[in-house]
This record gives C-alpha cells, structure tokens and sequence, in this order.
C-alpha cells in the first residue's frame, strides 16, 4: 500500500472510527422480548463486542510492547555518541528552515490575500520539507531523491518538490581525503599515484571526485572517495527513522498495513549500497562482462576499476574523456551521425535489462557520454535497478502499446505490473488511461541554441543544448500513477526507475533525432530475450 494512503489517517488513539459504534434503533423498529426492549439488548450486545475488540487489541499491542522497547534500545546502542551530534545538527538544521518560513509568513501576512498552503503547512509542506532535508545532509537529500524516484509509494505533491533535491555540497578540503587515502590503501597515496589534482571535480554529499595520475603506468584515472563522516550520519540518521516507523507502526495499524518499515529497510538496503564502493565496483565489472558477452565492447564501455587501488571508501577507475548526450555541438565534432550514436545507447541500455545483473538506473546527461573515440560511456554505477522478466514483458507491452496507443493492451500490461488485492475493471482503466494521455499535451524539450563568432575568421561556432526540465519530465508518469492508483494499483519501484531513464532517452532523441520514434524504429531492439517470451503469452 502507497504511503499516500497514510493522507489523513489519525492514530488509533484519537481514531474511534476503527471500532464499531453502537447505532441507534428507530422508535418504529422497537420490539418486546419477554418483556425487554430490543434496543437495549442490541446496544448492550455491540458495547460487548466493542469491549472485546478493544481488549483484544490492547493486549496484541501489549505483547508487541517488548518487542519494540528491545529494537530502540538496540538501535540506541547500535547508534552511539553520533547520535547526540546529530541531534544537535538537526536542530540547527530545523532552527534554520524554520527562520526562514518565520521569514515568508511574515511577508505574506503583509500582503493582501490569504495564505499558500505552503506557508499553512509549515516545515511540513513539501517546499520546507525538502529545504529542511537538504540542510540536514547527505542521508537525507539520498532520502529526498529516493521520494522522487518512487511516485507510487508518495504524495505526488512531495514527489514533485523533492524533484528539486539537489546533491550538491561543499568539497571537503584535500588533506582530509589525502588521510582517508592513505589509511585505506595503507601506504602513502605518492607511491600509487604520480599525482592528484587537490582541486576536486565534482563534490556531491556523500563522495567527491579528484582527477589523478597512476604512477608506473601514466594512465589518468579519478579518485571517487567516501566523504569524512558521512558513514557515522547514515547509521545515525537511518537508525533514527527506524525508530520512528517502528513507534508509527506500532501505534497504529493503518501504518502497519503500509509495511512502512518494509519500505525503510528497502531506503537503508539503498543507501548503504550507494556508499559501499566496492558494490559499485561490481556493479561496473557486471556492466563490462555484459558488454564482452553481447560483443558490445566496440560500441561502449564503462570505466575500468583498478583494485589494487580501491576499496570500500575509495574507488579508482579509468578517466574517461567525452561530452554528454545533450552537447549537440560536440557531438557532430565526433561523429557524423548523433542519430546512430543515440541508437546504440538506447540498444546497450535496452539489452542490459535483462542480459546484464542489474541496469544503470541514473542515465542523466552527466552519466551517459559520447567518447572520443565514438563508444558510448556509462558512467557512475551507484544508482543500479533490477527486474524479473515478468514486469520487463509487462513493460515491454506498456511501451509497444504507448506506441500504438491500443490502451486495453495498456491497461493490461500494467494490471499485471501493479500488485493489487481486488478485481480491476480492465476497460473502464483503458478508457480512463485514453482520457489520460489525451488530454496531456506533448512534453515540449527546450533546445537552446548559442552561436559565437570566431575571432579570426569568419566562421560561426553553433551549439545546442537540452533544458532539462524534472517536473516536467515527471509529469507523465504521476499522472499516469494517480490514474492506476484510483484502481488499486501500487507498482514496484523499478517500474518508476524504468520509465524515468526512458524519459530521458526521450529527451536525448528530441534532441539527437527529432524524427525517430524510440518505440517503433526497427534499428532499436527493445525485445529482451527468449526468457521474455513465454510471459507476453499472457497478455495476448
């Protein structure tokens, strides 16, 4: 069940709706039994059966009780003094955020009108929300984006906002990643690498980049290393939000049918993966063993790892150099057909889903390059998604009939995706998901064009490239959950990781090839495999 479900529910406490509430008998329904009024016999009867269920409940709760005090101590425990350090950062934190709607209520009650719902919510509206998460760091802007990729189990107001969750940080100073590289390759970083750029390439919340130099062999490569602490925030903050979806769960049951300490566990299973380097590692080695399997290596590659040189904080791989997918301008320097480089990523990805142990979940422009040698690149592995061939033959289904808009094939396709515990009307959900996709206007690409004129000579650089836009690249997809939603539908994560990476697919051909359609060019194979087959039967 969708955490949208817990909108307006109350905790049992204060929720008597939950019981059976003795109703009243009308004076013309009264009878006589042995002299007794009827009404008062059945008032009598359904206060016993209150009671009973009352008690009955009280005392599961009670043998819970034990239970949930042994898993907050041992978290407790499991936590330690960096819970304390980050108690008083989240104060900080909330002392901040809440200045600043302190701020904006002040200005709007000067103002004529009455108040935005944001403003009325306070830090529990989406906006603060996600500034308040963004301020609290590394663990929760991971959190924010995990709200943003997952539509089917949030609001969608709050997966909109948190769309705007950046991963953006302060880089830590270099002598503090100079000390965790040497204590996790246990000799001085100079006898492994000739030299490190101190200035660092990017710098995102839980890791940064440094370009490099290994020593003996020349070859340039980047240093990904785990920020300084970052660790010790996760285990607090995740031990945190376990506590509260235990009490939560516990005190009421609405909470409890949402299996919402299911869905914390899938968030820490998640995070703790993205900062355990040696699980992007594989998941990069996985990536290039498909690549060698399917006889790709010629049409694209993923980083090389270099182990001796890597390890749970720290991973060194190969520097890749190339442009991404948005650098029209670019492109056309390196290969005369942007169209034909495009196909291949597309049919890399596609293959990927099911011949490959996981596929790259995160193909945004600064993860999807064209190299200079014309391959396409795959970069970052930290974001990784996995599917069963049943939900991949339902997707593919979904996508043929997008395609050809035949909606009952549609409705169908996505029936067998969403896990659901009542009968669907399968044409009363076409009809609907008609009305859907025709009243949703195409999502327009903004293609932004700069030309610039050489300083000695007469010739005119022209580059292009896409804005890219998250709200409305989402807007499809919430609209489409919203619909499904209405018919008890609740998909599974990697459905939302899937359409996500499509929509930029989409955004890369509007701009690469604005005459291909992704979903019916025959130069593109989005057919799995053999496995695949005997599941669309059921469709048909």
């Amino acid at each position: 069940m969708a955490v949208s479900a817990f909108r307006g529910t109350r905790l049992p406490l204060f929720n008597h709706s939950q019981f059976p509430v003795a109703r009243t008998v009308s004076r013309t329904s009264k009878k006589m039994i042995g002299g007794r009024n009827l009404k008062g016999f059945v008032i009598s009867a359904q206060y016993s059966q209150t009671q009973d269920l009352f008690t009955s409940r009280l005392q599961s709760q009670i043998e819970k009780l034990p239970k949930l005090v042994e898993d907050i101590v041992q978290t407790s425990i499991n936590t330690g003094p960096r819970g304390v350090t980050r108690l008083v950062q989240g104060v900080q934190a909330f002392v901040g955020v809440g200045g600043e709607w302190l701020n904006d209520l002040s200005k709007s009650t000067s103002a004529s009108g009455g108040l935005p719902s944001e403003l009325q919510l306070g830090l529990l509206s989406p906006l603060y929300l996600r500034k308040l998460f963004e301020r609290m760091g590394a663990t929760y802007i991971k959190l924010g984006q995990f709200i943003a990729s997952a539509p089917t189990l949030f609001p969608p107001e709050y997966v909109k906002e948190f769309q705007n969750c950046f991963d953006k940080a302060p880089p830590v100073p270099f002598e503090e990643i100079r000390k965790i590289l040497q204590e996790d390759l246990g000799r001085p970083i100079e006898s492994v690498y000739e030299y490190v750029d101190p200035t660092p390439i990017a710098s995102a919340s839980i890791a940064q980049v440094h370009g490099a130099r290994l020593r003996g062999s020349q070859e340039d490569v980047v240093i990904k290393v785990l920020k300084p602490g970052i660790e010790d925030f996760l285990v607090a903050d995740l031990n945190f939000i376990y506590v509260v979806a235990r009490i939560f769960e516990f005190l009421s049951p609405e909470f409890s049918r949402t299996s919402l300490v299911g869905i914390v566990k899938d968030i820490r299973e998640s995070m703790l993966e993205e900062v355990d380097f040696n699980k992007e590692a594989q998941n990069i080695e996985s990536f290039k063993r498909y690549l060698e399997t399917m006889g790709l290596t010629g049409q694209a590659t993923a980083p090389r790892v270099y182990k001796y040189c890597s390890s749970r904080r720290v991973l060194t791989m190969e520097r890749l150099y190339g442009v991404p997918l948005t650098d029209l301008d670019s492109i056309r320097s390196l290969v005369s057909s942007p169209e034909n480089s495009l196909i291949t990523a597309l049919n890399v990805w596609f293959g990927s889903l099911l011949a490959c142990e996981s596929f790259h979940a995160d193909v945004h422009a600064g993860n999807l390059w064209l190299l200079r040698d014309g391959r396409i690149g795959f970069l970052d592995f930290g974001i990784v998604g996995r599917i069963s061939p049943k939900t991949w033959a339902a997707m593919e289904v979904f996508l043929a009939s997008i395609a050809t808009e035949e909606y009952e094939s549609m409705a169908s396709a996505l029936i067998q995706m969403g896990a659901t515990n009542r009968d669907v009307d399968a044409k009363a959900f076409a009809k609907d998901l008609e009305k859907m996709f025709s009243s949703i206007q195409e999502l327009d690409t903004e293609i932004v064009v700069a030309t610039a004129r050489g300083t000695n000579s007469d010739t005119t650089a022209v580059a292009a490239n896409v804005v890219m836009d998250e709200r409305q690249m989402n807007a499809l997809f919430l609209d489409l959950v919203r619909v499904s939603e209405s018919y008890g539908l609740k998909f599974p994560r990697e459905f939302a990781l899937l359409l996500k990476q499509l929509l930029y697919f989409d955004r890369y051909t509007r701009l690469l090839a604005p005459n291909l359609n992704m979903l019916q060019d025959q130069r593109i194979s989005i057919a799995s495999n053999k496995r695949t087959n005997r599941y669309k039967d059921s469709f048909n």
